[in-house]
């Protein structure tokens, strides 16, 4: 049994993510921020600890550390960077705020709470990393300039990582979801979903639960010699 740490867990894939390490029977926290109805029936469905934090917010995440260090018995083993938000707009439409928040959503937490788990794992020589990007931090979408970015950007801190806590022990990896049946989609209507599903060389879009098994075998001691990798979930969408 793993201690470990999801931001993003109230719903979709970060919910999904929580359910597939739960029925592992590791102990899990979980970070949302303000869907407290949902983090609640998480928790009762699952078991796993749910704690309220804008993880953009590097100064909150300091103040809540001790907490779920407390909670889970000891330092996270596992941190799993799911947190996300997504903005559709052409450039020249997006404003500074929303830059920021996107960035500092999708990016940065990642980085902060890397910085923060690392430090025990360190001291233990293993611990495992899984970023949640996406294919569009691959291969860019339109309208989608400061997600896509913020998405490519969890590559480079993916790799990085992994070269420089490899010698630790320390495994970093990034999952990149394709076209996935979540409320983040919801924006869609029932043609454009289908034709995205049409788009994908599988002939469906994803599931939250297929993104989970993922996380999940890269946490895992069969994932023991793979770092720095980024591994579509996508169905071919991204080749």
């Amino acid at each position: 049994m793993k201690r470990v740490l999801i931001t993003g867990g109230s719903r979709g894939i970060g919910a999904a993510i929580v359910r597939a390490f739960t029925e592992k029977g590791h102990r899990v926290a979980f970070l949302y921020h303000t869907n407290h109805a949902a983090a609640t029936r998480v928790a009762a469905e699952t078991g796993a600890l749910p704690f309220s934090c804008d993880v953009s917010d590097p100064k909150a995440l300091g103040a809540i550390w001790k907490d779920i260090l407390f909670a889970l018995g000891g330092a996270p083993e596992v941190l799993i960077n799911n947190a996300g938000i997504s903005d559709t707009r052409l450039s020249r439409d997006v404003d500074d705020a929303t830059w920021r928040r996107l960035l500092d959503t999708n990016l940065s937490a990642a980085f902060y709470l890397s910085r923060m788990a690392q430090v025990p794992m360190i001291g233990e020589k293993w611990g495992r990393i899984v970023n949640v990007g996406s294919m569009w931090g691959k291969i860019g979408a339109s309208m989608e300039v400061a997600y896509s970015t913020a998405k490519a950007g969890l590559r480079g801190l993916t790799m990085s990582l992994a070269k420089e806590l490899g010698p630790s022990g320390i495994t970093v990896n990034c999952v990149e979801p394709g076209v996935i049946d979540t409320d983040m989609n919801s924006c869609h209507d029932e043609a454009t979903l289908a034709a995205l599903a049409e788009e994908t060389p599988l002939g469906r879009l994803g599931t939250p639960e297929d993104v989970a098994a993922a996380v999940l075998f890269l946490a895992s001691s069969e994932a023991a010699f793979i770092t720095g990798q980024c591994l579509g979930v996508d169905g071919g969408f991204a080749i």
